[in-house]
């Protein structure tokens, strides 16, 4: 599995960064899976402008970041979206990145890690329904970390007492991720016989 970690904030000193860091690392430990991080500070994109809807364009010409963003995204198996929660819902930085894309995560499993006011919970439920447009399947484990600038560092480490909660942070993240691979291995398989 190819899991990609989209790093959902471009802001100064974001603590989205932490959460996506200490995600992609526990990521590491499933079977067959390279992780990659995705930050889309990485992908300067000006606001979507483009003429119609990019699915509908066969004419469509992006622009060098977007198309560059697009080929990225096109070559995960899996993701996961990590992102903040600003005035209970998502950046307009994520929101706008996935407005560029079409067909790249078509059958491939998604899924989302939040921070924020009570964990990110309404950015999650937002996001989920922008990302069924992208007819990825949505898989229903996710990750909501409340506080979380109190349980991960600044290198994207969980604190030990963190760790040591029965029912914490990296239970949760760790069901997450089993799932989202079981999803990612019986969709590979199923786009295979396509």
């Amino acid at each position: 599995m190819k899991l990609q970690i989209i790093v959902g904030s471009t802001r100064p000193n974001r603590a989205t960064l932490r959460l996506a860091k200490w995600v992609a690392k526990e990521a590491g430990n499933l079977p067959d899976t390279t992780v990659e991080l995705v930050d889309l500070a990485d992908y300067p994109m000006p606001f979507l402008d483009e003429p119609m809807s990019p699915r509908y364009n066969p004419e469509r010409r992006p622009n060098e970041p977007a198309q560059k963003w697009m080929t990225k995204i096109a070559e995960g198996d899996a993701y996961i979206f990590v992102t903040a929660e600003y005035n209970h819902s998502i950046p307009g930085v994520l929101k706008n990145a996935i407005d560029y894309l079409t067909f790249e995560m078509v059958k491939k499993p998604a899924t989302i890690a939040s921070h924020g006011t009570v964990g990110g919970a309404r950015a999650t439920m937002h996001l989920k329904e922008i990302l069924s447009e992208s007819r990825a399947a949505i898989i229903p484990t996710q990750l909501a970390v409340p506080q979380m600038s109190d349980k991960i560092d600044e290198d994207g480490n969980l604190s030990e007492e963190q760790r040591a909660l029965a029912y914490g942070p990296l239970t949760s993240l760790t069901g997450m991720l089993e799932e989202l691979k079981w999803y990612s291995d019986a969709l590979a398989a199923a786009r295979a016989k396509q």
